[in-house]
């Protein structure tokens, strides 16, 4: 009669474990409790930026996305066996894995990063606005797509644990932004030649514009070819070079229209930023997009090879290296464009005239009053 008391005790645990509900209610528990921790182990020191507590709290999230993505894909067993099943199946769809695995290791880097450079009170602000692009569109392509895509009948309440992590990086990203840039005054004779030579003058801007103009076709051309336009080019396209594009999971189509309605618009900025001198916000929003396409295209490239998806709808064999190479420059691009503005930024800073009849050129942060 013991034994039978104890074996029922057990069955209804694990029944109410195993409830939808629960597993939402144990996820909020567990992101609580570690904040508590990561407050109370810092309360004697505490940070003066709360971002501090959010890049602590999402480094333990990327744990368990890296063990969910290595589990997905045979290298580890057992451990989110339960969570798989009644908290985000979804999570098992080749977009998402690639999406566990860049958050489990890039984004667990960065995180590590920012917390050191906090730490030793080193400037952190591009670094931030990488993480911020990076996340920020993961989660924008990531929480639509299981709601349009072929998952949505999955959805259970732990679907809604995406939320802080969608809604924290846009309030980080315009922390982030607002927050006045490091420059010192130097001296604006580089800067005023700089920006006084025509883009033809300037070859690597020249290519840089280019580049953002071939992009923005690329753009144009995958979101209609989503959006199912008639064309026969686009048509084949899809059909014998990215039939990913065409996987009812909703990813790949959440993801182009995000570049179509996001990414081209900001494509075309950057061309006007490389054409008109003191253009200071090239620098920061460079970082941010190169953040958001460096993910984006991971995940995509990825989940188009990934074998848990469809045999017909990844890459072709016979087309996989013009593909990847067109995926790989879209990818790369904004990067390469960002450390350009970074690190020679002459052309891009404002030139001001200091009291003392003096020509320096200084970054002016956007809420600096000079009187």
């Amino acid at each position: 009669c013991r034994s039978s008391k104890i074996l029922c005790s057990l069955m209804f645990i694990i029944f109410w474990i195993y409830r939808p509900v629960v597993i939402l209610e144990i996820g909020v528990a567990v992101l609580v409790a570690v904040f508590l921790l990561v407050y109370l182990a810092t309360r004697y020191n505490p940070p003066k930026d709360p971002l501090f507590y959010v890049f602590a709290e999402f480094s333990f999230t990327c744990v368990i996305d890296l063990t969910s993505a290595l589990e997905y894909d045979g290298y580890t067993s057992g451990f989110m066996e339960f969570y798989q099943k009644t908290g985000e199946p979804y999570l098992g769809t080749p977009y998402a894995i690639m999406m566990c695995y860049w958050d489990g290791i890039v984004h667990f880097i960065l995180y590590l990063m920012l917390i050191h450079r906090m730490s030793n009170r080193q400037q952190y602000r591009t670094l931030g606005l990488f993480w911020a692009g990076s996340l920020c569109a993961n989660m924008i392509v990531f929480v639509p797509g299981i709601v349009v895509g072929k998952n949505d009948s999955e959805i259970n309440p732990a679907f809604w644990l995406n939320m802080p992590f969608l809604l924290v990086p846009i309030w980080g990203a315009v922390s982030l932004f607002s927050r006045p840039r490091d420059m010192p005054l130097v001296g604006a004779s580089k800067a005023e030649r700089e920006q006084k030579k025509a883009l033809i003058w300037r070859p690597l801007d020249l290519l840089f514009v280019v580049y953002l103009v071939a992009a923005m076709g690329f753009t144009i051309f995958r979101g209609l070819a989503v959006l199912d336009c008639p064309l026969e080019i686009l048509n084949r396209y899809v059909t014998e070079y990215e039939p990913y594009l065409k996987d009812p999971v909703g990813f790949p189509k959440v993801m182009m229209l995000l570049l179509l309605f996001h990414a081209l618009p900001m494509l075309g900025s950057f061309a006007y930023g490389l054409c008109t001198p003191g253009s200071t916000w090239m620098l920061d929003w460079t970082v941010y997009f190169a953040g958001a396409i460096l993910q984006c295209q991971w995940s995509h490239i990825g989940a188009s090879l990934h074998p848990r998806t469809a045999e017909m709808y990844r890459i072709p064999i016979m087309t996989l290296v013009p593909v990847l190479l067109l995926n790989l420059l879209y990818a790369v691009g904004p990067v390469l464009l960002a450390l350009r503005c970074k690190r020679e930024p002459d052309y891009f800073l404002s030139i001001i005239n200091c009291l003392i009849g003096t020509t320096v050129f200084q970054w002016v942060p956007v809420n600096l009053v000079i009187t």
